[in-house]
């Protein structure tokens, strides 16, 4: 019995990992709470599967954030591109379904956030920092 303990310890010491990924080195990471009353006028498209709005307002991501509904849940992605430090030209743009970041015309999807056009050069490219987004009756919080 003895054995069988030590061999079920030493198994599940193995079978850690403390692999937890890159953190995106271009994005701070910053706390914010945010909430979205969907009877405004403002945010009524997001009543409607497959649509998306920008939200830029201050305190609210690094440079605002997108919030989608995929027909399942919203999710909330940060509108800085994930592959260039904040800059001028760095904030992406809803465009339709996608967000398109004007320095070098990376398209992410706002579905995933997985960025769509990876150049095939080698470096190690950054999907979208996602944030929390929860519903309570017509009331969509976001936060990190």
């Amino acid at each position: 019995m003895r054995i069988l303990r030590i061999i079920t310890v030493f198994v599940l010491l193995l079978a850690c990992s403390n692999d937890q990924g890159q953190r995106n080195p271009y994005l701070q990471e910053i706390g914010f709470r945010f909430e979205i009353n969907l009877n405004l006028p403002l945010y009524s498209p997001l009543t409607n599967p497959g649509n998306a709005v920008y939200i830029g307002a201050q305190g609210v991501g690094i440079r605002g954030v997108f919030v989608m509904n995929t027909g399942f849940a919203f999710r909330a992605f940060e509108a800085s591109c994930p592959n260039h430090s904040p800059s001028p030209c760095s904030t992406t743009q809803l465009d339709g379904q996608t967000a398109v970041c004007p320095c070098e015309n990376f398209e992410y999807s706002l579905f995933t956030g997985q960025q769509l056009s990876v150049p095939q050069d080698g470096n190690r490219y950054f999907n979208m920092l996602e944030y929390r987004a929860s519903q309570s009756g017509n009331v969509i919080i976001i936060s990190n």
